[in-house]
């Protein structure tokens, strides 16, 4: 028995957390979501533990005011995207967040580090604009159209 997803309305915005040190890498990120046929509202940060922090005092606003996604690169300032990761997934508020590895690594060992402590997806950063370009489109038609996203912990 097949059943489809329910599509976000295309009105809806998106509310994205990008956790990126590179400012070159947050610009092509930021241009490749204006292609884009979504709203989005992406808050950018360039530190691990920063991160962690914003994300813990989300889980405290009323109501919940987690993002829908998180965009987070392995190599950061602090903690790490893989610790960062970690406290997300050890967090009971913040578990069920999407969470996708971006990040220029295509180590085995990371990969593998980043899916035992539960990444949602692991993504290799490309190198060229019209590139990442492409990946945020399938990311939004993935993450956006066909994925059932859980419900905001109340």
């Amino acid at each position: 028995m097949s059943h489809s997803p329910t599509p976000r309305p295309s009105d809806e915005l998106i509310d994205i957390l990008l956790v990126e040190d590179n400012p070159g890498d947050v610009r092509l990120v930021r241009e490749a979501f204006a292609e884009a046929d979504f709203e989005v509202s992406l808050h950018t940060i360039a530190n691990g533990d920063d991160a962690v922090e914003f994300l813990t005092a989300k889980t405290t606003d009323e109501p919940v005011s987690v993002p829908d996604l998180v965009l987070l690169d392995l190599n950061l300032p602090g903690r790490d995207g893989c610790a960062v990761l970690e406290a997300i997934r050890e967090d009971s508020q913040l578990a069920c967040l999407p969470v996708i590895m971006l990040t220029s690594s295509s180590a085995e060992e990371d990969i593998a580090r980043c899916y035992g402590a539960s990444v949602n997806a692991y993504l290799t950063k490309p190198t060229a604009p019209d590139e990442f370009v492409s990946l945020i489109e399938i990311l939004e038609s993935f993450w956006f159209e066909r994925v059932r996203l859980p419900p905001i912990p109340s």
